[in-house]
């Protein structure tokens, strides 16, 4: 399968939803307030994006995104750049896509000088973590929080930009 990857499409927003919704819904029994929520705030955040501080990748394939990753800027408060949305379809899983959209992210993060990078999660998702570690975020919160009623631990984790040594 031919993988692009760029912005927003026609489509982007019920693509990635549904990605969240499936996986979730199958792994960990969410249901309907998650979907609603992840809609929800996904599609107040293209209606906010700004070009210049907030990124949107998706990944696409032959019928539409198959994978995504979104960097918040404009939203994440004080706590810096928000890493949301991050998701790779299971039938693209293990093939690097991941690796490459946050790399991708980071990259983009990097070069607008964003100091924190953050995002937030549960424990079990071990792959997820796995990558989150290698690209430098550290485990900073836990909590018994369970907003979706899924029977998680929701973690935050974030990630300062790497100390310049040329000064």
């Amino acid at each position: 399968m031919t993988i692009e990857i760029g912005g927003y499409r026609p489509g982007a927003l019920a693509d990635i939803v549904g990605l969240h919704a499936r996986y979730y819904a199958k792994h960990w029994n969410f249901g309907l307030p998650f979907e609603t929520k992840v809609g929800m705030e996904l599609a107040e955040y293209l209606a906010r994006h700004d070009d210049e501080r907030d990124l949107f990748l998706a990944a696409y394939g032959e019928d539409g995104a198959v994978a995504s990753v979104v960097v918040d800027a404009s939203g994440g408060g004080p706590r810096g750049a928000h890493l949301r949305w991050f998701i790779v379809g299971e039938e693209m899983q293990g093939r690097g896509l991941g690796a490459d959209l946050l790399g991708r992210a980071l990259k983009f993060c990097d070069g607008r000088g964003y100091a924190r990078i953050w995002l937030t999660t549960f424990a079990g998702l071990d792959a997820a973590r796995s990558l989150y570690e290698r690209h430098g975020f550290v485990l900073v919160e836990e909590a018994e929080v369970d907003q979706w009623s899924g029977g998680v631990r929701e973690q935050t984790f974030e990630r300062l930009i790497p100390a310049r040594t040329d000064r």
